[in-house]
């Protein structure tokens, strides 16, 4: 299994059947995986909050959500994740391509990198950072366990040297 299956397989297996994405390098083969798969709706989104306001809906409508995003989409999201989601228990799986780690090619990526886990902490929203596909396959079903559980956003953060 490598980065991107387990990636893919884990949410099959949570049984993620809506996700909104935002463009990133590192998700684009798992994008494409979900594009082809007819049990997976998928809208592509400009913004990030614009996808967690579409996820919301679509938790009403029945559908298990996730958003895929790099994580500095997350600063452009706090209110929404927390006014939103939050406030209102709604479950949320965020798969986030966690720039600015070892091996950043981009210094401007570097301080939101750094402060990701920090700004999640502060949120009180729970999240993995897995090393291996199969620690990810793993934490991306148990993320959607937690979030539901909890009522609102579990995070999983796939830092570069995981591709």
């Amino acid at each position: 299994m490598d980065s991107t299956e387990a990636i893919y397989n884990g949410l099959k297996d949570a049984g993620i059947d809506f996700i909104v994405s935002v463009p990133c390098v590192n998700l684009s083969k798992l994008l494409n995986m979900i594009d082809e798969d007819d049990e997976i709706i998928h809208i592509p989104v400009t913004r990030e909050e614009e996808g967690i306001g579409i996820c919301a809906g679509a938790y009403l409508g029945g559908k298990k959500t996730a958003i895929l995003m790099q994580n500095s989409g997350l600063g452009n999201s706090i209110n929404a994740l927390k006014s939103l989601m939050e406030l209102y228990e709604f479950p949320l799986l965020m798969i986030m391509s966690h720039r600015g780690t070892e091996g950043e090619s981009i210094c401007g990526q570097v301080p939101m990198g750094q402060s990701t886990p920090r700004i999640l902490e502060a949120m009180d929203f729970k999240f993995f950072k897995p090393g291996t596909p199969e620690a990810a396959y793993e934490d991306i079903r148990e993320s959607w366990e937690l979030s539901l559980e909890d009522g609102k956003p579990v995070s999983v953060l796939l830092e570069i040297k995981y591709w």
